[in-house]
């Protein structure tokens, strides 16, 4: 046991750490319900002399907020969706099916990992411009349905899986597909709720690529939305912290609900070769 003194020096640069990190996110939430101006006054309040919730009705009645959240709730839904289907079969199937090139279609894949995803955004643009999805969603969905570190992550996991156990269930008839899913998916719980985390807060915090894509507004997610009304509204702190908050709070709840098998993905197996 760590002596009293140490403890109490551990645990109190735990708390000043925990209190650097949350104090801006703090600051966010409290500047957000201020009045208009509030926020610029010196010296700088920290607390709102009036808590109200004008910035929120605003957001929602004049800036058309409410759409932009459903949109960026359907992608980001859609896109976790789809990429766990295919990411999952196909970081399975370099895990434990056999076939022709496996291990050299795994590490030309490995190999693209280093290349950053700025250098192939023009080519995918234009790739998607003559398959006629610029300015919708499916430019956005396409992409994403499969990723390489997804596939990754998902194989080294799947490796864990032992290879009697697929075998027993072939020995009692069961198909591939039925392997698949009575057996494999359970198993693979941990590392799929992980690879979801990862997956809807990349999509609903993505600002580069729906911005280069869509071209309607009525089509923007609520990044980039926000970041438009930031032009319109660049004096307001107060708007645009309430508007930051709207942004944060779906995922935020959603990594706190699922924080425990996302701990537990990252702990087992996944490091595993």
């Amino acid at each position: 046991m760590m002596p009293r003194p140490a403890a109490i020096g551990v645990n109190g640069l735990l708390f000043a750490a925990s209190a650097i990190a949350l104090f801006p996110l703090l600051w966010m939430v409290s500047t957000s319900l201020m009045s208009p101006g509030e926020s610029s006054a010196y010296p700088p309040l920290l607390v709102p002399q009036q808590p109200t919730l004008d910035n929120y009705r605003e957001l929602f009645a004049r800036a058309g907020m409410g759409r932009y959240l459903a949109n960026s709730l359907l992608l980001a839904v859609a896109v976790t969706a789809l990429s766990m289907f295919f990411n999952v079969m196909a970081g399975y199937a370099f895990a434990k099916l056999r076939f022709a090139g496996r291990e050299r279609i795994f590490r030309l894949m490995l190999g693209a990992l280093v290349i950053p995803g700025q250098v192939a955004m023009v080519p995918l643009f234009l790739l998607l411009k003559h398959l006629g999805l610029v300015n919708s969603y499916g430019g956005i969905i396409v992409p994403a349905l499969a990723s390489i570190f997804g596939i990754f992550l998902v194989r080294q996991y799947a490796l864990s899986i032992p290879d009697d156990l697929l075998e027993a269930a072939r020995i009692d008839g069961a198909s591939e597909w039925r392997i698949f899913g009575l057996v494999v998916v359970p198993l693979l719980r941990p590392i799929i709720v992980t690879l979801a985390v990862f997956t809807l807060l990349g999509t609903w915090n993505d600002f580069m690529w729906p911005l280069i894509v869509l071209t309607d507004q009525d089509l923007y997610t609520l990044p980039v939305a926000l970041a438009s009304l930031s032009r319109e509204h660049v004096q307001d702190n107060e708007l645009m912290m309430a508007g930051a908050v709207l942004t944060i709070v779906p995922v935020l709840v959603v990594f706190l609900v699922l924080q425990r098998y996302y701990i537990q993905g990252l702990t087992m197996g996944s490091v595993k070769a």
